[in-house]
């Protein structure tokens, strides 16, 4: 099958376009989807450079990706939910590191997927399953988000963060974002009822009174300042840092969940969530793709298309 792959952890010159990778196995409780669409995400460049090498089994040639957007190819024997044809989305993160989502053909397993929301592109859904779990998880488990509640969402026009202010606007919070000044219009437009410039200083001192919940996706300072800015830390979480665990809040890894998935997929088709593609690559520009998404101001999602 044709796909990227590379055989040595490394910078973005590892990544080569092949046309003889082999078909994948397909396991009984695997689901094979020939992908349309993979999203690319900063942990796609955290486990290229071997950031990941000690937490997974790698098994080179690896082919990178863990958001996918695509069609059923085939279905192992214990697979219940899905059938050959059926257009499916969602987070193929395996119990190793090999079979990624940026070639021809991906196998799943059936707890990573869910159908594809209908109002969406494949190149949209590609986008959604990592950044749209991360938020839909921290707000409704770490943080239990809930009507009235007044949350403030860190780096608010990236890709976690636009899911959040929406999910956290359909979950009936009022919704506070950071993000720079090109990007306020743009969440307002979202629904985000105040944004402040995260470059004018701490947000605490902007805050006209403390929030009831904080969701980090910077760290560092930001993240050494979420205790000025929050009634109680307890209800602080942050997907970049486990020292907020130190301050009494929560670090989220996301999990794949194919139910979370379809609530993802229901908001979506309900207008509650739209997926901002900050650019669309052909598979040929896979460097050019992660080295984007390297430079850390992408408003939205960075997609790879393969059909």
């Amino acid at each position: 099958m044709r796909g990227v792959a590379y055989d040595a952890f490394g910078g973005p010159e590892v990544l080569t376009v092949r046309d003889d990778l082999p078909d994948p196995p397909v396991g009984p409780d695997t689901v094979l989807v020939r992908v349309h669409a993979a999203g690319v995400n900063p942990v796609d460049l955290l486990i290229r450079q071997g950031g990941l090498a000690g937490a997974y089994p790698h098994h080179f040639p690896i082919v990178p990706g863990w958001d996918v957007a695509g069609v059923v190819e085939a279905a192992g024997p214990a697979v219940t939910a899905f059938a050959p044809g059926d257009e499916v989305y969602g987070y193929v993160r395996r119990d190793d590191v090999q079979w990624g989502t940026t070639a021809e053909l991906v196998p799943a397993p059936q707890r990573c997927l869910a159908p594809k929301p209908s109002s969406l592109s494949f190149t949209e859904a590609a986008g959604v399953p990592l950044a749209g779990l991360t938020a839909y998880q921290s707000l409704t488990e770490a943080l239990d988000v809930g009507e009235g509640d007044r949350v403030l969402v860190h780096r608010a026009a990236g890709g976690v963060g636009f899911s959040a202010v929406q999910i956290a606007v359909a979950l009936g919070a009022h919704v506070i974002g950071t993000a720079s000044p090109r990007n306020h219009g743009f969440l307002r437009d979202a629904g985000v009822a105040e944004v402040f410039d995260h470059s004018a200083g701490p947000i605490s001192e902007q805050l006209s009174e403390p929030v009831d919940a904080v969701l980090d996706l910077v760290g560092g300072d930001t993240l050494a300042d979420a205790p000025k800015q929050v009634r109680d830390r307890a209800r602080i979480a942050s997907v970049v840092d486990p020292v907020v665990n130190e301050m009494g809040g929560r670090y989220v890894f996301v999990r794949p969940d194919s139910h979370d998935l379809e609530e993802l997929g229901r908001m979506a088709d309900a207008g509650q969530l739209r997926v901002a593609v900050a650019k669309a690559f052909p598979l040929e520009q896979v460097r050019e793709a992660q080295e984007l998404v390297a430079g850390g101001h992408v408003r939205g999602k960075v997609v790879i298309t393969l059909r």
